[in-house]
Formats: structure tokens, C-alpha cells, sequence
């Protein structure tokens, strides 16, 4: 490949991931997030795709659908490049913990590696490929997904039929240093629910049952489940009850998310979490399971897309790994599928989840040449 061609400018990259990033999308706030899908819209219809935007559900954000066909028949397999504009950061983040500011080679700022670097950095390789060669051999899909960061509840059944009509999925999940990703474990979700009975909290030991108390002891017995050597973990991420401190509070509501590398692993977590009884006769609970990410292995296809991406990435200094890993993502469900995914595909960095979230500038450049040349390299494939 001819890498003179592909001039990117880290600069040019890390500013308008910056307008990406100042637009603050946590999953739970449906407009938000559209405002968001707002601009990876205008992008992709000022690139010339074609738009389906899907309206939202369930109180999410809508998913959308940008469509490069270079003029291929509908029947064409080509590429799927996966990716979510949601965040986990709440609104307020910019304005105080985590601000967009650039320290050294560092930026900083809610989403900005996980995963709107990614998703940008993927949208801008299209574009530049676009101004130099006009086509691909392959159709290119984006789609872009507004509830990733709570196991996708109201896309999976578009994510698996959209992947499903192409020959490859790209992931531009946050890259992991040396490694590809080749496999996620399994993710499965629970919400206990613990009811009690009510009573004045000043009056004598015994009258009342505390839903706190008893969700106390179960949080202490779901999270002993874990056995962190063999990646298996249980833990309780959200909770909330009670009411006024001086009121013997009657409920509580605690998720749990557990995270399983192997089938035997899932279904040890659904037997633990489908067991759990009361330690308290005058306290009820019940258990709600939630959206479950399928466990995604290694296969043929994808050992065979990673060997490609291996070469590739060679070619731009890259060495380059592979492996199964936490961290769940959309891929989890296209390779489940048995659908070729490479996911781990995006901006370096670290601290995804935290407020020291940050990418490497002086990555953009090199990771943009690498996704340029396999979306290359996978359309001359084609012929």
C-alpha cells in the first residue's frame, strides 16, 4: 500500500474529536445522546451516505445508519464498522471533573477514548479514503449505537441483523496496548430487589425490617462469588433505597454486573444469581435479570481478519497481538454470531470509566493509517 497517499494530521484529528467530546451524551438521557447522533449524522451525509435513523426506545437515543455502497447491489457483503456515542459520564463532567484539556500528549475529556476517539478517528479514515480513491471495493456501514454502555438493550436486535448482511465487523473499541481484541468475555446484568417492612428507625431493635440491611448482607454474598484469578467477578455498581434516615426503609435496589470468560463460567453466574434466597423470613426478594452480552470467542473468520490486521499493522509499526477480554462491547454480539469481528480498533490511551479518561495524540496518525490500510487491504481482498 501506498502510505504516502494517507497524510493524516494529528491535530486536525484530536480537534474535531474535541467537538465530539464537548457534546456530553450520557446513556440515560435520550436527547442528549441524539445530539450527538446529530453530528455523526451531518458527517456522514456531508460524506454522501445514505441515513436510517431508527427513532429510540425505552428511553434511549436513536440508533443510526450511515451507508457507503459505491454503488455495489444491496447483496454485496462488505464492511460494518460498530461503534456507540453513549457515554457513562453524566452530565456536569465537563464543567467539573473531567474538562477537555490536553496535558502533554494526553486529552482529556468524558468519552473521548471510549469511544467517540474511536468512532471519529474511523469516520475521518472513511472520508480521507473517500477524497483519494472515490470508492471501495466493498460497501463500508457505520452504525452508530446510543446504549452501549448498559449492555445495548435496545439495539441488539438491530445490531445483529445489520451485521448479518456484511462480511466484516470493525470495532474502533479503545485499543489495548500490543493486543487485538479476538474475543470478549460474557456480561450478564441483575438488579436485586429487596422489600422490607416499615417502621420508626428511633424505636427498639426488632420492630421493622430493613431492606437496606438485608441488601447489605446479599451485596457481600453476591460479591464473594468472585474468583478474580480465573477473570470471573461480580459487582455491584448502582444502589439505592430508604427514604428519610429516621424511617426503617422498606426498599432497596442494588445492579450487579457479572463477568464470565468461558460457557461453564456463565453458567456458574446464572445458577449463583438464580439461588439467592432472603437471609431475612419478613423481607422479600427478587432478582431481575438484565441484558446479557453472548460470550464472543475466537474463530476461523476472525483469526483469519486478524492475521490481515497483523500485516497491516506492521506496516505502520504497529506489533500487534491478539486475545480474549473483558470489557464487554458491541462485538460481543457479532461475534457471537460467527460473523469475522476485530474489535480494539481505536485511539490509545487509558482511563475508560474514570475521570483520568484520556487518548494519545501521538497515536491518531498511526492508528488511523492502520484502519485505512485493512479497510484496504479487506476491499482488495474482494476482487
Amino acid at each position: 500500500m501506498d502510505w504516502d497517499t494517507f497524510k493524516f494530521d494529528a491535530e486536525a484529528i484530536a480537534s474535531s474529536i474535541c467537538e465530539w467530546v464537548a457534546v456530553e451524551s450520557p446513556t440515560y438521557n435520550a436527547n442528549a445522546v441524539n445530539k450527538m447522533m446529530d453530528l455523526a449524522e451531518s458527517l456522514m451525509s456531508n460524506m454522501g451516505a445514505d441515513i436510517v435513523r431508527t427513532p429510540g426506545s425505552g428511553g434511549y437515543g436513536d440508533a443510526l445508519q450511515a451507508s457507503l455502497g459505491f454503488d455495489h447491489g444491496p447483496q454485496k457483503a462488505g464492511i460494518l464498522i460498530l461503534g456507540h456515542l453513549d457515554t457513562v459520564h453524566l452530565e456536569g463532567t465537563l464543567s467539573e471533573e473531567l474538562p477537555i484539556r490536553r496535558e502533554g500528549d494526553k486529552l482529556f475529556g468524558p468519552g473521548v477514548y471510549d469511544m467517540k476517539g474511536g468512532m471519529y478517528m474511523a469516520c475521518h479514515v472513511v472520508k480521507k479514503i473517500l477524497e483519494l480513491k472515490g470508492t471501495l471495493r466493498l460497501p463500508i456501514t457505520f452504525l452508530f449505537i446510543p446504549d452501549e454502555e448498559i449492555g445495548s438493550p435496545s439495539t441488539r436486535n438491530r445490531i445483529e441483523e445489520v451485521a448479518q448482511t456484511n462480511k466484516y465487523v470493525l470495532v474502533p473499541e479503545p485499543a489495548r496496548p500490543g493486543k487485538l481484541i479476538t474475543g470478549r468475555h460474557s456480561f450478564l446484568r441483575y438488579i436485586l430487589h429487596v422489600y422490607g417492612k416499615p417502621a420508626h428507625a428511633g424505636v427498639a431493635t426488632g420492630v421493622g425490617s430493613s431492606a437496606i440491611s438485608v441488601m447489605a448482607k446479599l451485596i457481600e454474598q453476591v460479591e464473594s462469588y468472585s474468583d478474580v484469578k480465573k477473570e470471573i467477578t461480580y459487582r455491584v455498581g448502582n444502589i439505592n433505597g430508604g427514604t428519610f434516615v429516621n424511617v426503617i426503609p422498606t426498599e432497596c435496589h442494588a445492579e450487579v454486573l457479572c463477568v464470565a470468560p468461558s460457557s461453564e463460567a456463565v453458567r456458574e453466574i446464572q445458577n449463583h444469581m438464580g439461588s439467592i434466597e432472603s437471609p431475612d423470613p419478613d423481607v422479600r426478594v427478587d432478582i431481575e435479570t438484565g441484558p446479557i452480552r453472548p460470550l464472543f470467542q475466537k474463530s476461523e473468520g476472525n483469526m483469519e481478519l486478524f492475521k490481515i490486521a497483523q500485516k497491516v499493522a506492521a506496516e505502520v509499526g504497529l506489533e500487534l497481538g491478539h486475545g480474549q477480554f473483558g470489557g464487554g462491547s458491541d462485538g460481543n454480539f457479532t461475534g457471537a454470531l460467527g460473523i469475522p469481528t476485530l474489535d480494539g480498533l481505536g485511539v490509545e490511551g487509558d482511563g475508560h470509566h474514570t475521570k483520568n479518561e484520556h487518548l494519545l495524540i501521538s497515536s491518531l496518525v498511526t492508528r488511523a493509517k492502520f484502519f485505512a490500510g485493512l479497510l484496504d487491504t479487506l476491499s482488495d481482498r474482494s476482487t
